[in-house]
């Protein structure tokens, strides 16, 4: 290839070689050829087969129908002779084709290239759509969008493997939209990758070329107004412009009245609006229907104002109709005496400035009556408007009775254009308003679905009718899909109407190839399918049901969602009632919501995969399951904060003689620190409960791990002091007797057997960690049947509610003692719970039982050695009463080493007691508070063998002091005796 003036261009690598040249082969062979072809070459071989096109067809569609002196060819031409001029010489061929495919204008960088193409082919009108021509540089770039380059064998259809190309498309500058395509075809082996930046150049060239005939008509609509005017000039009256009044005028109101103008300008028809200003006053924006004198049909918007001071006439000079340079079109003056700016020409507005940076114009007043407003005719010329109530300044003015010597209204020019530049402006506008809206309504949670459906609602129905939304299920999970391109479920289906048969929610979208859908998951852009009818991937997914839907929408944008490098699913927007089709402007915008969308649905699938994490740490740190007693009957629940998972927790522990011991607690803060720090003090509770410590002891042991934890834990500075609340109750079903102690935390409810409820006056206590402060007990007696309900502060601490309200919501759920444990535990969420917890609910409810006196066997001792053998003897015969011969021989070992130890070690009274429960429990209890220590005897030692030989016959053993002294315990299991 030679460049003009003989200059070789280089020649770049062939890239239709025999790689891409075998994947095309086998892709017509039906096998996969996902790697090593590029994504936008693949999914157009895809659609061609779907569209059943042969490689080898070699006619293409002819039309005359077309404008051959079109806007397009119009802007055109110049920039591809100036290309043909550039490459003469070579084997270029340029041509422009229409947003149909129709190719308007070509040209050769060698004249007789021409005679080797097809006859049909060397004139305007053939047409290399995609759906008739195959994969190649002007269809493809009407269904990408964007630069394409073809190469080779990329190309589908036989006749073109020998040729490559790029192509662009080019967009109207007002509208964004495509007006059609450039391409350069050239030699497979003459590939360059400067064409690239050619290719732009040119393309941007006929851009301004287009812009500059929009320039001209508006333009030409400036001079008609300000022409209507100077003509009218009687030299009376000055009317200024808004502009002057930038001194006094709020940028708020200048902002309003531009706002308010464009959309004058988009309605195309007279008409007045009243604008009320942050002072107070009111400027009347009036719509003047105007005809310049080369036919051009347009907008002027006046602003009419009251009781301004006027100023000396001023002159508008004429100017003619010749074309600028496009380097001009940044700021095409228009010279206004008296020190007024120029007119700026912007690709949405045309506006008048006397000062830089304001928005209007000065223009002489007509002589009239009162300084009445007129109005040009159909032809621009003025015409008396004081018939017209909405176009009299003096309605702007409060009035049309004037008092002598006042001053007449002002106005002046705010803004001229053709309506279609109002509307471009007026949806430019709406976009932004849009986009602000999403910022505010997408993301207010931190729920995957929920900002899914956020995103659905914005967008209905200023942007789409109809959005659909698939997301994979490990997302919705807050885990990052394995398989985002297979693994998508219908997740949000939103619209004006219920009555479409878009795919339901929950149903499994397997999107083939060729579809939109997977189209932009793989490139990672949005999708545009203008025309549903003709989008060959689309009907191809469904064609039943994309039947049915044709009947309804028209039009497609999909977008992928993706956040972080992260693929979370995909959101397709459709157009029904609006019967434009969606454009690039609406794509983009399209793509600009879908992003700040996954943003925060990544934020909240992110929180949801963390809140999962604390979660399963939390519960795994609460009791697995509760162990069977017979002291109580016992159901739980957890139910953790909408928001953050706390460190609430929960606990029922087995303790020597039949007792039970019952927590719940709450520390402070949320999240992974607090759970792990929930589980720490848990089983450090656990411990201390299990030492058989009263309960004020053990909040005392806590408070001190509390304390020792806030001053080991290098996090904590970051997090603040450790901190955390506990109730602890034992109760003992042989007394019926409960003790409880709690430390800063809600007091239990206590429930009697015939339903009465009531919260009794527990000491608070100081929360743990404070240190060094006291804990005090309180005994209740609770017959057989009562109930105790242990909770945490977010069952009854509602922002919303008051906690007194909520307690006798409380008493009315637990008034019902004919439900089981479990069952009031429920009531108690469906009626006491708040709706949102903001915090975690730790719930233990348990109904106590009693043991049954006929099971209780007791004896009074003194401190004599020769009573043991009594002792041993009653309880054989007690344990033949209750019919546990077996568990004769363990007993009378454990009882008689028990005993003696007491008689010899420690001081009576002694109390001997055997309890008939699960297991028999043998329990020996004096005044002394010596701890008896297992040891292991050596082969001389005459004694120390006692308390083995406990621990050997017994299923467990230990020892708990009360305030007469301590007590001696072995429980044997009686089915293993």
């Amino acid at each position: 290839m030679v460049r003009s003036g003989g200059e070789p261009m280089p020649r770049g690598h062939a890239t239709g070689g025999a790689g891409p040249a075998r994947s095309r082969e086998r892709f017509l062979q039906g096998e996969a050829v996902e790697r090593g072809v590029r994504s936008p070459i693949l999914g157009s071989w895809q659609r061609c087969r779907s569209l059943g096109l042969s490689p080898d067809r070699s006619d293409l569609p002819f039309r005359e129908d077309f404008d051959p002196d079109g806007r397009l060819v119009r802007a055109a031409t110049p920039v591809l002779d100036r290309l043909q001029s550039m490459f003469a010489g070579s084997e270029m061929n340029i041509s422009v084709a229409d947003v149909n495919g129709i190719v308007l204008l070509r040209r050769f960088g060698e004249a007789s290239l021409a005679r080797t193409l097809p006859a049909i082919q060397r004139v305007p009108g053939f047409v290399f759509a995609e759906r008739y021509a195959g994969t190649n540089g002007i269809g493809l770039a009407l269904v990408e969008r964007q630069l394409i380059r073809v190469s080779g064998a990329e190309h589908f259809a036989e006749r073109a493997q020998g040729s490559a190309c790029r192509a662009l498309p080019v967009r109207d500058p007002l509208s964004g939209r495509i007006e059609g395509v450039l391409c350069l075809g050239y030699p497979r082996g003459a590939e360059d990758p400067a064409l690239a930046t050619v290719i732009r150049k040119a393309a941007e060239a006929v851009e301004r070329r287009l812009l500059e005939q929009s320039s001209v008509r508006e333009r030409a609509l400036l001079r008609a107004y300000l022409d209507a005017r100077a003509d009218a000039a009687a030299g009376l009256h000055h009317r200024i412009g808004v502009g002057e009044l930038a001194p006094e005028l709020d940028p708020r109101d200048l902002a309003v009245l531009l706002d308010k103008a464009t959309e004058l300008i988009s309605c195309a028809q007279r008409a007045a609006v009243d604008v009320s200003l942050s002072d107070g006053r009111r400027v009347t924006l009036v719509s003047r229907p105007m005809t310049s004198v080369s036919g051009v049909e347009g907008i002027a918007i006046e602003a009419v104002l009251a009781g301004l001071p006027s100023g000396p006439p001023v002159t508008v000079p004429h100017q003619g109709d010749e074309v600028v340079d496009s380097a001009q079109l940044a700021a095409l003056p228009v010279v206004l005496p008296s020190g007024h700016g120029p007119v700026l020409l912007h690709p949405d507005r045309v506006f008048v400035s006397p000062l830089p940076g304001h928005l209007a114009a000065a223009a002489p007043v007509p002589g009239g009556e009162r300084g009445a407003a007129t109005e040009p005719d159909e032809a621009g010329h003025e015409q008396g408007g004081a018939g017209d109530a909405r176009a009299t300044p003096a309605d702007a003015g409060g009035g049309t009775d004037r008092p002598a010597g006042s001053r007449p209204p002002a106005s002046g020019l705010v803004l001229v254009g053709e309506p279609s530049v109002g509307e471009y402006a007026l949806a430019a506008r709406r976009r932004l308003e849009l986009l602000s809206e999403a910022s505010a309504r997408i993301g207010t949670t931190l729920d995957v679905r929920r900002t899914a459906e956020e995103l659905a609602e914005t967008a209905i129905p200023r942007l789409a009718d109809f959005v659909t939304i698939d997301l994979p299920e490990a997302v919705l999970r807050g885990e990052q899909s394995a398989a985002p391109l297979s693994d998508l479920r219908r997740t949000v289906v939103r619209g004006i109407r219920d009555d479409l048969p878009f795919n339901p929610v929950g149903k499994r979208m397997d999107y083939g190839p060729t579809t939109p859908q997977l189209r932009c998951l793989i490139s990672g852009q949005a999708v545009l399918e203008p025309d549903l009818k003709v989008a060959a991937g689309w009907l191809a997914q469904d064609p039943e049901l994309t039947g049915q839907l044709l009947t309804a929408v028209h039009s497609l944008i999909t977008v992928p969602l993706a956040a972080r490098g992260v693929v979370l699913g995909v959101a397709s927007f459709y157009r029904s009632q609006d019967p434009a089709p969606f454009g690039d402007d609406d794509r983009s915008l399209a793509q600009e919501l879908a992003a700040r969308a996954a943003l925060s649905m990544d934020n909240a699938r992110r929180y949801t995969h963390e809140r999962a994490m604390v979660l399963a740490l939390q519960r795994s740190l609460l009791p697995r399951g509760l162990p069977d007693l017979d002291a109580v009957e016992v159901a739980h629940r957890y139910l953790p904060a909408e928001s953050e998972v706390g460190g609430d927790w929960y606990d029922v522990i087995p303790l020597s003689g039949t007792r039970v011991g019952l927590f719940v607690g709450d520390v402070v803060g949320h999240g992974m620190l607090s759970a792990a720090t929930m589980g720490r003090l848990r089983t450090a509770a656990r411990s201390f409960a299990e030492l058989d410590f009263p309960p004020d002891e053990v909040l005392a042991h806590l408070d001190n791990v509390v304390g020792r934890l806030d001053r080991e834990d290098p996090e904590a500075e970051d997090f603040g002091m450790i901190g955390a609340t506990c109730l602890y109750a034992v109760y003992d079903p042989t007394s019926q007797q409960c003790t409880l102690a709690r430390a800063g935390h809600p007091p239990p409810a206590l429930v009697s057997p015939d339903g009465a409820v009531s919260f009794p006056d527990l000491p608070a206590g100081p929360p743990l960690g404070l240190g060094g402060l006291p804990f005090e007990t309180v005994e209740i007696h609770m017959p057989e049947g009562s109930g105790l309900v242990l909770y945490t502060d977010g069952l009854i601490e509602d922002r919303h509610r008051d906690v007194d309200e909520v307690l006798d919501h409380l008493r009315g759920a637990l008034a019902h003692p004919e439900y089981t444990p479990d069952e009031t535990c429920q009531s108690v969420l469906d009626l006491v719970a708040p709706e949102h917890p903001y915090d975690d609910i730790a719930l233990l409810v348990a109904r106590t039982h009693a043991v049954d006196r006929n099971r209780i066997a007791t004896w009074d001792l003194v401190a004599d050695p020769a009573l043991v053998g009594e002792v041993r003897a009653d309880a054989v015969r007690q344990l033949a009463d209750w019919g546990v011969d077996e568990a004769t021989f363990a007993a009378e070992l454990i009882l008689s080493e028990l005993v003696t130890n007491a008689v010899r070690h420690g001081a009576g009274p002694i109390r001997v007691r055997l309890l008939h429960a699960r297991n028999l429990i043998c329990e020996v209890s004096d005044s002394s508070n010596t701890a008896p220590h297992l040891r292991r005897a050596a082969s001389t030692d005459e004694g120390g063998r006692g308390l083995f030989l406990v621990a050997q016959l017994s299923q467990s053993w230990g020892a708990r002091y009360t305030a007469q002294g301590k007590v001696i315990w072995a429980e044997c299991a009686l089915d293993a005796a």
